[in-house]
C-alpha cells in the first residue's frame, strides 16, 4: 500500500539552484527503484555468496539518482525530503532486504554530513562524485591531533555499505598533542585510506548477507581538520541556528535529529522485507494446496485468508507508521525553523518510538508468513527462508531491543541522563 508524496517532497525543500526541468521526479524516482525488483530477487543468492550487490546493481543504483536525494541541490543533488528516501529504501529492500540495508546505510549519512559539517567539507566530499558514506558511531580506534587534524588508526566493523563505498565515517576518541584525552570526533575518511576487510557474506552470518557490513580499517591515516567534528548528534542542542551542517543549507531537512532518522532507516528495511514475504505468500496463495486436509486451494482455506490476511495488515501498519513519523520529523523541523519552537530530544525518542513500534509489526508479519507458508518455506533456497533470515538477523541489531529503548526512553521523560 503506497501513498501519495506530499507537495513538499515534490518541490524539494531547499534552494532550487539545479537545472529546471531535468531532475526526475519522486514518482519518477519509485518507479525507478520498483522496476528493479525482479532483477534483485534474481541474484539473491549470488548478492549472499558476494557480501555485498554486483557492479550491476551498483551501477544501477547509481543512474537512478538514489544517491542523490538526500543531497543538497547547492553541491548536485536533488534535496528531496526523508518520506521519499525512505520510500526508496523500501522499494529497493523489496527486492532484497540485504541490499536495501546497504543502500540505506549508505546512502543515508548524506544527512549527517549536511547537517553537522561546515560547507568546505560538504564541498569536497560531494564534488568528487556519489558520495556513499558507511558509517560506525560507536568509539574505536584513536585519533591523535597534528598540526592542521588528525591521524587516525583503528578498525571499525559493521560498517553497512563499505563495498562501494567512497568514504568512512568513523567516530574515535582524541587525545591532544601533549597527550591529554580530548572528545569524540566524527570523521571522514576517504576510500583510499581505508581497507575494506573480508568479514562479511558467503555463509559468515545468519542473514542480512548482501548488506556489506563489513569491518572498513584505517591505519594511520591524516585527516584535515574540516574533515572532522565534533560528535554530538544524539544530544546536540538546535537552539537559534542549528548545527553548521544546516546553517550552510538552511533546510529543515537537516537540523541533524538523528534517534528518527537511524531507526526510520532500519525499519524502512524491515517494511520492505514485509512486503517481499507478503508477495511470497500471495504466490504461494495462489498455487499451492493448503497443507492439512481436505487439500483445497489455499484461496479456497478459511486458515489461509486469515493468514494472508493478517500479515498484509501487519505489514500495511509497519508502512503507515515508518512515514508517519518521517512526516512527524519535517514538521517539527519546520516548526523549529519557522518559530523557532525547539524539536528537542524527547520529540525525537518519541519519533523512535513510533517507528519501532512499526517495526515490530514488520517483523511479526514475516514471522506469520514463514510459519505458515509450509515446511517448504524452509528450505534452502526458499525466498521465504532468506526474508526470515534477513529479519532474524535484524532483530540481533541494538535497534530491535525494544525494551531497552523503551526504557531509556521513559528514564530520560522523568529526568535522567539518555542512555540509549
Amino acid at each position: 500500500m503506497t501513498s501519495s508524496i506530499p507537495s513538499a517532497e515534490r518541490a524539494g525543500d531547499g534552494p532550487s539552484q539545479g537545472a529546471p526541468g531535468h531532475d526526475p521526479t519522486p514518482e519518477e524516482l519509485i518507479r525507478r527503484a520498483q522496476a528493479l525488483r525482479p532483477r534483485l530477487r534474481e541474484l539473491q543468492q549470488q548478492h549472499e555468496e558476494l557480501g555485498g550487490y554486483t557492479q550491476e546493481i551498483h551501477d544501477a543504483l547509481v543512474a537512478a539518482e538514489f544517491y542523490r536525494i538526500l543531497q543538497p541541490r547547492r553541491f548536485g543533488g536533488l534535496e528531496y525530503g526523508l518520506e521519499l528516501f525512505l520510500r526508496i529504501a523500501v522499494e529497493i529492500s523489496r527486492g532484497d532486504p540485504g541490499v536495501g540495508w546497504s543502500f540505506v546505510l549508505g546512502a543515508g549519512h548524506t544527512y549527517h554530513v549536511c547537517s553537522f559539517f561546515g560547507e568546505r567539507a560538504q564541498r569536497e566530499l560531494f564534488g568528487e562524485g556519489t558520495l556513499i558514506a558507511p558509517s560506525r558511531t560507536i568509539p574505536m580506534g584513536k585519533a591523535t591531533q597534528v598540526e592542521g587534524g588528525y591521524r587516525l588508526s583503528g578498525t571499525w566493523d559493521y560498517c553497512s555499505g563499505s563495498m562501494w563505498g567512497t568514504y568512512a565515517l568513523v567516530v574515535a576518541p582524541t587525545i591532544g598533542p601533549d597527550g591529554s584525552s580530548g572528545g569524540l570526533r566524527f570523521f571522514a575518511v576517504p576510500r583510499r585510506d581505508f581497507t575494506v576487510l573480508d568479514d562479511w557474506g558467503g555463509g559468515q552470518t545468519m542473514g542480512l548477507q548482501a548488506s556489506s557490513s563489513n569491518s572498513v580499517k584505517v591505519e594511520d591515516a591524516f585527516v584535515p581538520e574540516h574533515l572532522s567534528v565534533h560528535y554530538d548528534f544524539r544530544d546536540h542542542v538546535l537552539g537559534e541556528s542549528g548545527p553548521e551542517g544546516f546553517q550552510v543549507n538552511q533546510n529543515p531537512l537537516y537540523v541533524g535529529r538523528s534517534l528518527l532518522f537511524f531507526n526510520a532507516e532500519g525499519a524502512a528495511v524491515m517494511v520492505g522485507a514485509a512486503l517481499a514475504a507478503l508477495d511470497e505468500y500471495e504466490d504461494l496463495m495462489r498455487q499451492r494446496n493448503s497443507s492439512f486436509p481436505p487439500r483445497l486451494p489455499r484461496t479456497e482455506t478459511h486458515e489461509y485468508h486469515g493468514w494472508y490476511g493478517e500479515i498484509r495488515s501487519l505489514t500495511d501498519a509497519a508502512e503507515a507508521l515508518l512515514f508517519a513519523g518521517a512526516r512527524q520529523y519535517m514538521e517539527l523541523a519546520m516548526r523549529w525553523m519557522e518559530t523557532g519552537e525547539d524539536f528537542s530530544l524527547e520529540h525525537d525518542l518519541r519519533l523512535r518510538g513510533i517507528v519501532q513500534q512499526g517495526v515490530q509489526m514488520a517483523n511479526r508479519a514475516v514471522d506469520l508468513a514463514f510459519t505458515t507458508a509450509g515446511t517448504s518455506a524452509a528450505k534452502r533456497g526458499s525466498a521465504l527462508q532468506k526474508y526470515y533470515r534477513d529479519v532474524g538477523m535484524f532483530r540481533t541489531h541494538i535497534l530491535a531491543q525494544w525494551d531497552v529503548t523503551n526504557a531509556a526512553a521513559s528514564r530520560y521523560h522523568f529526568g535522567q541522563p539518555l542512555t540509549f
